[in-house]
């Protein structure tokens, strides 16, 4: 599966996601399958506190799933309507949340736990 996690700083698995997709300063690319990691900078079209719409780039890198510590409902249904799939994040490393979401332990988001604003850690998850 191809998964994007947003990132402030590159890491690659040992990249820690960052808490919110709106805000982060990147996103990480990770084929779970391999272990692969690649960096996208954020766009006009990927990022933007309320004005966010990832949905169509995102799918030009045919992701499949997006993990994140938080994020707004806007995104989430953008992105549910592309097929992209939204897990929560757990504490730890991109590597720990691959293999948590590998082993079936992390939760799609819904999008009534979606973020109301920006002043929050992890918010909906």
């Amino acid at each position: 599966m191809k998964l994007c996690i947003p990132i402030n700083e590159d890491n690659g698995l040992e990249s820690i996601p960052y808490s919110h997709f709106g805000s982060a300063s990147a996103f990480l690319l990770v084929d779970t399958d391999t272990g692969v990691c690649s960096q996208i900078p954020p766009t006009s079209s990927t990022h933007g506190s309320g004005g966010c719409a990832p949905a169509a780039e995102l799918a030009e890198h045919a992701v499949e799933a997006v993990l994140v510590g938080g994020i707004g409902r806007g995104a989430i249904m953008s992105l549910n309507g592309a097929g992209i799939k939204v897990f929560c994040a757990i504490p730890g490393t991109v590597g720990a949340n691959v293999q948590a979401l590998n082993d079936g332990m992390l939760s799609e988001m819904d999008p009534a736990g979606a973020c109301a604003g920006h002043s929050h850690d992890n918010g909906g998850c």
